[in-house]
């Protein structure tokens, strides 16, 4: 619309020449009006967690990429997505993904140095049919981003950080009774326990321990916590409607309820939980992630990180999902060079041995 208040609104008279000029004039300054009052163009998603959980099939599905096999993730693998915005602008979706948590320090750096903290969140996917390595994972996740985070922020401005504080409290505005006891990451975390297909069959004492934990840690970070199986449609929309929400910024909730009971599927959004309904309201003062993590291994017995440290993985040159056949070839035949090498070293030793 026009600004009749304006002595410099279209309406006013003049040359053709002086109306263009003015009619650029505010073509350009309603362009960065709107620059400045849609959604930010860039987010970023940063997927890590237990190996073999599923975030390769998650981020894939997400994608509707085709899901033919699942080659491992070795290190940390970057893919991207767009859509049009609403201010005819495209908003483009950075996903990374890391294939373990060992020695993984410096590539949990890569992601969140690239694009900052402003606009990045976290999902962490544990595996829930293996009770006795969630701690591990879930610790050693948190601990590099929480480090990482850190590290960052010391090197940011006061207004970054006091942004990223204000965020951080908006996100657990309904939980102002906890606050004082929570320890806030700077960005928003989802806690995803995945492969909940399986352990939705476990023993009721060992799912109320593990949901307890799980609630506990996400409430404490200020995070959010969803069950999630591919093998169930339900749950599998709700995690796809979740990455849509915070790498596009979908303004609807994804989640469809609020759901605290450990008998059934976990959906709980980002400051709904309370240590009072967790059952740990009397030590809430006291609560930490060491406590955390002393609590489940009494109740659940937890592997520690390095017996949990398998054997180094197989080649992946003759791993099946890693097929390339003009590679294959190529190393197939330095191999057979290297076979004959040796073997003239060899007949060579035995010969000199002869000689002398």
């Amino acid at each position: 619309m026009l600004d009749k208040s304006n002595p410099s609104s279209l309406s006013a008279t003049g040359t053709i020449q002086e109306i263009a000029g003015r009619l650029a004039e505010e073509q350009e300054r309603l362009r960065q009006l709107e620059a400045s009052t849609t959604a930010p163009k860039e987010r970023t998603l940063f997927v890590l967690g237990s190996k073999c959980v599923g975030k390769s099939m998650a981020i894939n599905r997400f994608f509707d990429r085709e899901e033919q096999t699942t080659r491992p993730t070795m290190a940390l693998e970057y893919s991207y997505g767009r859509r049009m915005g609403s201010g005819r602008h495209a908003q483009v979706l950075n996903v990374w993904e890391l294939g373990s948590l060992d020695n993984a320090e410096q590539l949990l750096e890569v992601p969140m140095r690239t694009h900052g903290l402003q606009q990045m969140s976290a999902f962490i996917m544990i595996d829930l049919s293996q009770p006795q390595r969630v701690w591990a994972d879930l610790e050693c996740a948190y601990r590099g981003l929480r480090d990482t985070a850190s590290r960052m922020l010391q090197q940011a401005t006061p207004q970054l950080r006091e942004y990223l504080e204000r965020r951080s409290l908006e996100r657990v505005k309904h939980a102002q009774q906890d606050l004082s006891t929570l320890d806030l990451l700077p960005f928003p975390v989802v806690l995803v326990g995945g492969k909940y297909d399986i352990f939705m069959d476990f023993e009721p004492a060992l799912k109320k321990h593990m949901c307890r934990c799980l609630r506990s840690m996400a409430h404490l970070i200020g995070g959010a916590v969803l069950f999630y199986s591919h093998k169930l449609p339900k749950l599998s929309k709700v995690l796809r409607d979740t990455i849509s929400h915070l790498g596009f910024g979908s303004p609807t909730n994804p989640f469809r309820g609020h759901v605290t009971d450990y008998n059934e599927a976990l959906s709980i959004w980002f400051g709904t939980d309370s240590w009072a309904q967790i059952g740990i309201g009397e030590m809430a003062g006291r609560w930490s992630v060491e406590r955390i993590g002393a609590t489940l291994s009494v109740e659940v017995p937890q592997l520690q990180l390095e017996k949990q440290k398998q054997q180094l993985p197989q080649d992946p040159a003759k791993d099946a999902g890693f097929k390339e056949s003009i590679i294959d070839d190529m190393r197939a035949q330095k191999d057979e060079e290297l076979a004959a090498i040796l073997r003239d070293l060899n007949l060579r030793g035995k010969f000199e041995s002869v000689i002398c």
